[in-house]
């Protein structure tokens, strides 16, 4: 008597959400451009801005000079972005150099390049070789990046 209850109060439920969530979560994945993705991959493009990418790298040179700053402007191409929060970081090897977070930019109506109203100008005054990572993150955390190497003397 007491294994037929605790069957009934414990064990038949669990059956139940488990089939109940499995037909529900099946139903939403037969919808057109629906996809399961758990965990949110990056996208990275390599090199410096070139036509027919999502996002491109405006106004990044080959070399700077120490007192030179390294000012650039990101465009995207991607008709599925109109806002979103644009992350900018300069790496020497695997140590953060800067970063600059530049939130909310909402771009798609007038398919301006961003930061809107602001820019990214740092003055690197170590020599050597860099890596610029600009990276884009929309409000359903679907993520485009684009690196670029550049070297200080």
């Amino acid at each position: 008597m007491a294994s037929k209850r605790i069957f009934i109060v414990f064990v038949l439920p669990v059956i139940f959400s488990v089939a109940f969530g499995s037909a529900v979560m099946g139903d939403i994945l037969q919808e057109p451009d629906r996809e399961l993705n758990m965990i949110p991959s990056m996208s990275f493009s390599g090199g410096l801005s070139s036509h027919g990418t999502e996002i491109e790298i405006i106004g990044l040179s080959k070399s700077y000079s120490t007192s030179e700053p390294v000012e650039i402007s990101i465009e995207i191409n991607d008709a599925t972005f109109d806002c979103g929060d644009l992350y900018v970081t300069i790496y020497s090897g695997k140590d953060v150099i800067t970063q600059g977070g530049f939130f909310e930019q909402c771009f798609g109506e007038r398919n301006e390049l961003i930061p809107i109203g602001d820019k990214f100008s740092k003055v690197i005054d170590t020599p050597g070789s860099y890596k610029i990572v600009a990276e884009m993150i929309s409000k359903d955390l679907k993520n485009i990046s684009i690196s670029g190497e550049f070297t200080v003397k």
